[in-house]
């Protein structure tokens, strides 16, 4: 049986981590991408499809289109920022369930299903993003996650060819203490959840 992390941890993962609009020079490896997904990639997603695909903008060529296609606020991030993610889905993960969900013939339940799809593509990556996240935190990197992108643009840039779209993205690195706002409301249990 798991027993609860201590409260170090926790931090960590949660109640002192913060989403970071400027970093430090120190570079995140390789290694530590990899890393990432190797802990990322165990977080559930439906019939364990895995939609996320993901593109680590690392290089100076990349980071600038990158940031060519986002909103003034988010360029700077994504300048000083070591490396930043594009979270990605994959439009037919369903071709992928063979493998990836043997108990069942999951592929027939996506397969020409469009809507089904999306949703499924969105809300899994997303979940995924999520996981990422956390493992980067776990690892001892920041993270600041991010919209104000045009989506077209970065698809077709980044993901031309393929059959996936972009969800999200996340810069990664060694965040720097005075780029974060003041710690915004997280208001108690009592607000917004409900017990039936």
């Amino acid at each position: 049986m798991a027993t609860p992390l201590n409260d170090a941890a926790l931090d960590q993962l949660f109640r002192t981590a913060r989403s970071y609009n400027g970093y430090t020079d120190k570079p995140v490896s390789h290694e530590q991408m990899d890393a990432i997904w190797e802990l990322m990639k165990f977080g559930p997603t439906s019939a364990n499809m895995l939609p996320a695909r993901l593109i680590w903008c690392e290089s100076l060529q990349a980071k600038e289109k990158l940031a060519s296609f986002s909103s003034e606020a988010n360029r700077a991030k994504i300048m000083s920022a070591p490396v930043t993610v594009i979270v990605g889905m994959d439009l037919e993960f369903y071709n992928h369930l063979p493998e990836l969900f043997p108990p069942a013939d999951a592929r027939s339940w996506f397969a020409g299903n469009d809507a089904l799809i999306e949703i499924s593509a969105m809300r899994n990556s997303s979940l995924q993003g999520a996981y990422l996240i956390m493992a980067a935190r776990a690892l001892g990197l920041d993270t600041g996650p991010m919209s104000g992108f045009d989506n077209a643009s970065v698809d077709a840039e980044f993901f031309a060819g393929t059959t996936f779209k972009s969800n999200f993205i996340s810069t990664v690195g060694y965040g720097e203490p005075t780029s974060v706002f003041e710690r915004l409301p997280r208001p108690g249990f009592e607000r917004f959840n409900t017990i039936k």
